[in-house]
């Protein structure tokens, strides 16, 4: 039996699919995400890729709740007030040619 041209030709069945929590490489038999780690809590990372803890740190996605928190730090975290009403100040000249 050879190892290259013969061989190749046997290659069909798929080692990953897609993770349910990045949509990269979930190894069917280890059940286990290559790149996230899924199922495990937490996310894959490791210090001597720093290019790719650049590519998945926080501020790379959505941030759905993050931008959430850090608007109502930026305002103290008040709850249950109104805001002042804001003052009305003369329209502006309208820029439409008047017909005669």
């Amino acid at each position: 039996m050879t190892k290259g041209t013969s061989s190749f030709g046997k290659r069909h069945n798929k080692t990953h699919t897609e993770c349910r929590r990045c949509g990269r490489k979930y190894h069917i038999q280890k059940k286990r995400c290559g790149s996230c780690g899924y199922p495990s809590s937490r996310i894959r990372h490791y210090n001597w890729s720093i290019k790719a803890k650049r590519r998945k740190t926080t501020g790379t996605g959505r941030m759905r709740h993050l931008k959430v928190v850090h608007r109502r730090f930026r305002n103290g975290f008040r709850e249950g007030t109104t805001p002042t009403p804001r003052k009305r100040g003369p329209a502006a000249p309208s820029t439409a040619v008047a017909k005669p």
